[in-house]
């Protein structure tokens, strides 16, 4: 038995010695609040499409796209981010059908808009890659790459056709030079100056997005390595946060969330706008294959997950998990 005033003095465990304890000393927490749930919506299918690398995730109708919506806002999450999935035979080199007023992405906000009101933050994903028959995020040259600043063009008119659908905030995630100016300009001239820009300004050129590619029934040929971030670099992800800012960029995003949380934290240091990281499917899709192999807890790595996202600098989290994690802390504060 030690004497009096011998080592160890000092015990950091006496604060974790029960759950009352933990949690009241808990440094970071999560809040339904934090989280943003990003949806699908298919054009021309009357039932929801189970997609097959993300369990428990699916392209909506328009119908039971609404309903997703009011449970999570019941759940008590912010905001829902909006991909549109249009029919294959309207895809084509320009993504036309993303600027297409009546396009399945514009409808898809108006239906929410009007189910939610002001009540849920409606985002829309403000890119090309889910209209084009090539699936890149922006127009061909005659090289075959991405010409950057004819897409910029393409981009500001899904701006206004996404603002005048009645979205609140958009999206720009296709790493064009530029962009968030772009789409900035191209807004206000149309009078949405209150449309708010989260700004993909850290996207990386990851393996983990092969799930959301069937999300979305992407035709992606070849890569996006020209436009996408190199995942060895980490001051290139400084450089475009002084350029989305200087911009315009209301709020900005890092994604992946989990293979990138040092860049994460780097960026919630340098910035007084609203931080956001994406939990992407790739992510997704390891927690829910491990789980289902039984070879972790779900629901504990779920909240682990989040939670490290959050520690790191992010105040938005997009997942998929968004409205059964919001049901979930709502549950254990009752």
């Amino acid at each position: 038995m030690n004497s009096y005033g011998s080592f160890p003095g000092a015990r950091p465990r006496r604060l974790r010695t029960t759950p009352a304890m933990r949690r009241m000393v808990a440094e970071t927490r999560l809040d339904p609040a934090d989280l943003i749930l990003p949806a699908f919506v298919r054009e021309g299918v009357s039932e929801p499409v189970p997609i097959g690398a993300m369990p428990g995730v699916v392209q909506h109708t328009r119908d039971t796209l609404r309903r997703a919506a009011v449970e999570a806002l019941e759940a008590g999450v912010s905001g829902i981010m909006l991909f549109g999935v249009p029919e294959d035979a309207k895809k084509d080199a320009l993504g036309t059908a993303g600027t297409d007023p009546d396009g399945i992405l514009q409808l898809a906000i108006r239906d929410v808009r009007s189910e939610v009101g002001d009540e849920l933050i409606v985002m829309s994903d403000l890119c090309l890659d889910e209209f084009t028959d090539h699936g890149h995020c922006g127009v061909l040259d005659e090289g075959g790459r991405v010409d950057n600043d004819a897409t910029l063009e393409r981009y500001a008119e899904m701006a206004q056709v996404q603002a005048d659908a009645g979205v609140h905030v958009v999206g720009p995630s296709g790493m064009m030079d530029g962009q968030v100016g772009v789409v900035r300009d191209a807004l206000d001239t149309i009078g949405k100056e209150d449309v708010a820009i989260l700004a993909y300004t850290a996207k990386y050129s990851s393996a983990f997005y092969g799930p959301f590619r069937e999300a979305v029934g992407s035709s992606l040929k070849g890569d996006r390595k020209t436009y996408q971030q190199d995942p060895a670099n980490l001051r290139e992800s400084m450089r475009e946060l002084a350029l989305d800012l200087e911009e315009g960029a209301d709020m900005v995003m890092v994604k992946p969330a989990g293979p990138y949380l040092d860049v994460l934290a780097k960026v919630a240091e340098a910035v007084d706008v609203p931080v956001a990281a994406y939990q992407i499917s790739g992510e997704y899709a390891m927690v829910e294959a491990a789980a289902e192999k039984g070879w972790i807890d779900r629901d504990k790595a779920i909240m682990e997950t989040l939670t490290g996202i959050r520690r790191a600098g992010a105040q938005m989290i997009l997942t998929y998990w968004a409205t059964e994690a919001a049901q979930k802390l709502r549950s254990a504060r009752r």
